[in-house]
């Protein structure tokens, strides 16, 4: 991974003639404790999932699911159909509270975070099925992302008090800028209804990047895609990690974009988790290719050398 690890901080030294113990060892063990604090926050990962477990119907979906997401990192999750990857993506995002386990961002702990709380602490997603407002023109459905991070009141919106009117200016030029980056620029105005399919999917990306997340759950992003437009939306899932820092846990079921894409995967299997390391590590691994991997297994280098 190219992310670098921040340098311990370091205590101030004792004061010339302090002892090693007796009055002023406070001091010296504050300074350490505040030292030991300040490098524990910076390296907090993103994501923190331990324990997670989930049922429905006394069928269990998610059994004591482990999941570490860093800083900056662009995570997978893979699996065969019913492994439970939607439904832990489900609970990350606030959907399914689970029956039992924790989830904390950025180091704070949560029991249960709703998604309206979720987006105000920095965290978007996609879903599997396009949710478009096909009537509305490109710019207005990406703008609309935006809706849910407003502070201003219907009726300041109404009558276009400040905060509205400076809420409205920085979704247009939000909405401008992401345009731009998905490379939608040419098609805004026309209705997104009348887009091919692979078009619209980057309008869904486009809305959810709107909101400046630090957190982006992707759920299937190339799903119904040609093997072109899958190398397109790749390279932007990728540019958004590298550009704008954002953390990004996807599922996908293209192996061989994800191997090329991701910084580390894991595997589920029957709502449990089978393996997870590096891409390398997880296409080699035995369990993974029983489980799930097969024919792909061969592909992986190919892939992986081309992205």
């Amino acid at each position: 991974m190219p992310h670098t690890s921040p340098e311990l901080a370091v205590p101030p030294p004792l004061a010339r003639g302090t002892a090693a113990h007796g009055a002023d060892e406070p001091q010296l063990v504050r300074a350490i404790a505040s030292s030991t604090s300040s490098s524990a926050k910076a390296v907090a990962p993103a994501l923190r999932l331990s324990g997670i477990t989930l049922s429905f119907g006394g069928i269990q979906a998610l059994s004591g699911i482990d999941l570490t997401v860093a800083q900056g990192e662009i995570r997978a999750i893979i699996g065969p159909n019913g492994a439970g990857k939607s439904s832990l993506v489900n609970v990350i995002s606030g959907l399914y509270r689970p029956d039992g386990g924790g989830i904390s961002l950025d180091g704070r702990a949560f029991a249960k975070v709703s998604p309206a709380q979720l987006a105000g602490l920095g965290v978007a997603r996609t879903f599997q099925n396009l949710a478009l407002f096909k009537g509305l023109s490109v710019r207005d459905n990406i703008a609309l992302g935006r809706v849910q991070y407003t502070r201003s009141t219907f009726v300041e919106q109404l009558i276009g008090l400040g905060r509205a009117r400076r809420e409205l200016v920085d979704a247009r030029e939000r909405a401008a800028q992401v345009i731009d980056f998905v490379g939608l620029a040419d098609v805004q105005d026309r209705l997104a209804g009348t887009l091919p399919y692979g078009l619209q999917k980057r309008i869904e990306l486009a809305r959810a990047l709107i909101a400046r997340p630090r957190l982006l759950l992707l759920d299937e992003p190339l799903a119904g895609m040609t093997v072109t437009e899958k190398t397109q939306m790749a390279t932007l899932i990728r540019a958004a990690r590298d550009q704008w820092g954002t953390t990004i846990v996807l599922i996908e079921h293209d192996i061989g974009i994800v191997l090329g894409l991701s910084d580390s995967v894991a595997v589920l299997d029957y709502g449990r988790k089978i393996a997870d390391g590096t891409p390398a590590e997880v296409r080699d691994d035995p369990a993974v290719i029983d489980a799930y991997l097969g024919v792909a297994h061969g592909v992986a280098d190919s892939v992986a050398e081309a992205a």
